[in-house]
């Protein structure tokens, strides 16, 4: 399952129009992809502020970045703020690209990347050194796992250089937002930004369109997280994976998750709990990933919800030593 197993370490969406009641110009979403041949990038979400632009997640591939940094060109505004929801690296080692550019930019994020380096990313090294040593490794693959390689040889290039602790509002670049922390959810320590004004909920890979990555993930943490998205009068959200949705598909695919894991823990037969999965998230689920959803469900049916009680665990309490 080596898309699964390097969804965070090297870890289709379509750019939607905002929901009724959410104005047409309160965001600009750069689309992240899950190609079959290589890793994702994550979406990345512009929002408008006094003091410049503010980019939410700057997935992984160089031509993602190079699309944050036309949009900054054509709007003629800086990039002010980046806003990680989680250290996964298709949502942050574009950041590079862009203090590149911008280097007074400010990064907000949780410190959970300081557990995802000593432990997540740190052992994923042996696996990536096997696959650059492996002839059979395409060219194209070798250069991208180099690539998380140097972000990950170079951690300041993930930390924040403000820490976000504990949720509340804050003022970024300028701008007032509602900034909430989910801990131990897909990470152990989501960031889910909550703009009142626009009525606008960005809540990284706590929503993922085809298949929760739960790699990283403490099934429990993330279902509360979202109770909590739920509990707030949202219009439109965005997921760290897929198009805009309402509230009305975001419930469904919060009970589809809900199912998945509560099947997934029970003693019901595996392949009875993904298709359960594949019903109740079809919407979300497009042909051309439905080989993969399967595999991937399976996958974290076998790792995280069916795992000893210690694997199961692992991802609820503080990675660092």
């Amino acid at each position: 399952m080596r898309k699964a197993i390097f969804a965070a370490f090297f870890i289709s969406a379509a750019c939607a129009a905002p929901s009724a009641g959410t104005s047409a110009n309160a965001y600009h979403l750069i689309p992240g992809s899950v190609p079959m041949d290589k890793g994702p990038d994550g979406n990345s979400i512009f929002l408008d502020a006094p003091e410049g632009l503010i980019v939410i997640d700057t997935g992984r591939h160089p031509a993602h970045g190079e699309k944050l940094l036309v949009y900054a060109s054509e709007r003629g505004k800086p990039i002010a703020a980046i806003v990680n929801t989680h250290w996964h690296l298709d949502h942050t080692t574009g950041n590079y690209d862009i203090r590149q550019v911008y280097p007074q930019v400010r990064v907000y994020a949780t410190d959970a990347i300081e557990g995802a380096l000593a432990g997540f990313l740190n052992r994923n090294r042996e696996q990536a050194d096997k696959m650059l040593a492996d002839p059979k490794t395409p060219d194209a693959r070798k250069a991208e796992i180099l690539r998380a390689r140097s972000v990950i040889d170079n951690p300041d290039r993930l930390r924040p250089t403000i820490s976000v602790t504990s949720s509340g509002p804050m003022r970024i670049a300028g701008r007032r937002l509602e900034v909430h922390v989910a801990p131990f959810a897909a990470t152990e320590a989501d960031l889910w930004i909550y703009d009142p004004k626009a009525r606008l909920a960005i809540v990284g890979d706590l929503v993922v369109d085809i298949v929760p990555f739960m790699d990283t993930a403490c099934a429990d943490g993330w279902k509360q997280a979202l109770k909590d998205v739920a509990a707030t009068p949202f219009v439109t959200l965005i997921p760290g994976h897929g198009a805009s949705m309402d509230r009305s598909a975001f419930l469904q695919w919060k009970s589809a998750f809900e199912n998945f894991v509560d099947c997934g823990r029970s003693e019901r037969a595996k392949e009875e709990c993904v298709a359960g999965w594949k019903r109740d998230a079809a919407p979300f689920i497009d042909a051309a990933h439905a080989g993969y959803v399967e595999e991937a469900a399976a996958y974290y049916i076998d790792t995280r919800l069916r795992s000893s009680p210690e694997g199961q665990q692992k991802y609820c309490r503080p990675l660092r030593a």
